[in-house]
């Protein structure tokens, strides 16, 4: 099995216009009082920028930057993927009334920023970045079984009222990671095969959904989204 290599290739007027998304996103999080899922997208952010930046760049040496600034570069390109993707997987485990609205926003944001920076940033700095994969798709994968098998086991061992609901938590961490592969794919920003999208899309985000609907849980038993206490 060949080394899938994610890629992307665009121009810095992309980054201006994403950040502005950026911006109006978290006004309309803190709008409409959705507190935790923003805590949780910053607190997503910093992960991914650890991971992104300190491990795959610094220690692995894995991740490539051309174009930009490595570390403010990575800085914007992990908030950006981790205060919109976690925010969403919070929203989405929250059931929240607006999720619709929430799930269909960001895609298109996303497909109008390319589609944006595409027509008229043909004066910006081209920026082209890639990350090999190797061996630490294999840990994903055991980190992938590890935490749905403790979802399984959870699930086999107690009362049917008390089951999680495996299938859901399935879909969000397939479907976020997709929305994000399938428009890189079809504007070209990231150019690959069809393999690329899918393996990444069972993979890199639906790995941590298990943990991250334990800790959604234990977070959600001692406030709700405004950061009040539940009744």
């Amino acid at each position: 099995m060949h080394e899938i290599i994610p890629s992307r290739q665009f121009n810095s007027l992309y980054i201006y216009a994403d950040i502005i998304f950026l911006i109006v996103f978290c006004i309309l999080l803190a709008w409409k009082k959705r507190y935790v899922a923003f805590f949780a997208g910053l607190a997503g952010g910093v992960i991914y920028f650890i991971v992104d930046y300190g491990i795959f760049y610094l220690a692995l040496g894995t991740r490539t930057v051309a174009g930009a600034d490595p570390c403010w570069f990575l800085l914007w390109l992990s908030m950006s993927y981790g205060i919109t993707n976690f925010a969403l997987i919070w929203l989405w485990l929250d059931r929240d009334e607006f999720l619709l609205y929430w799930a269909l926003l960001i895609p298109m944001a996303w497909l109008g920023i390319a589609l944006f920076a595409q027509s008229f940033g043909c004066g910006f700095t081209q920026i082209a970045i890639s990350r090999g994969t190797g061996a630490y798709h294999g840990v994903m994968g055991l980190m992938l079984v590890a935490g749905y098998l403790w979802l399984f086991v959870h699930n086999m061992r107690t009362e049917k009222a008390q089951r999680y609901p495996i299938l859901w938590i399935l879909a969000i961490g397939i479907l976020v990671q997709f929305e994000w592969e399938f428009v890189l794919f079809i504007t070209g920003i990231r150019p690959g095969d069809l393999r690329t999208l899918v393996v990444n899309s069972l993979l890199e985000t639906n790995m941590g959904l298990p943990y991250i609907f334990l800790i959604h849980r234990a977070v959600m038993k001692r406030r709700k989204e405004d950061l009040s206490k539940p009744n």
